[in-house]
């Protein structure tokens, strides 16, 4: 039976979903954008910024799930724009240190007009 993951350190759902899943050992978080969760707002402007804060929330709801990002085994990046690909590696490189599976691709747009989003795929 699949856990459902809660943090308030991470922004709450915008839809009808959870912050994550937990089935089989293994946590899958929702695409994380850069809200703020102490705000509700998205208040970086860049891609680097915004890469910050999509890091520390996908950090806040693996830890409640009693993971990390370094038992992160696949994450799924989406890139409003493909010319921002450098800036975010450099950011992403930062916290993803065990360097999982990735895929990356640009999308048309996301959700609240961002520049990035991330879902993670890791080991409980």
């Amino acid at each position: 039976m699949a856990e459902t993951v809660y943090t308030k350190n991470a922004p709450d759902a915008i839809g009808p979903y959870s912050q994550a899943k937990i089935v089989g050992g293994l946590v899958f978080t929702s695409g994380q954008i850069a809200i703020n969760p102490a705000t509700g707002n998205v208040e970086a402007d860049t891609i680097e910024g915004q890469t910050e804060q999509i890091c520390k929330n996908l950090a806040a709801i693996l830890e409640a799930a009693g993971s990390s990002l370094d038992k992160a085994v696949k994450t799924v990046c989406f890139l409003a724009d493909m010319n921002d690909f450098g800036k975010f590696n450099e950011i992403y490189g930062k916290y993803f240190t065990s360097k999982p599976a990735r895929s990356c691709v640009a999308v048309k747009t996301l959700p609240k007009n961002v520049l990035a989003e991330v879902e993670v795929i890791a080991e409980k």
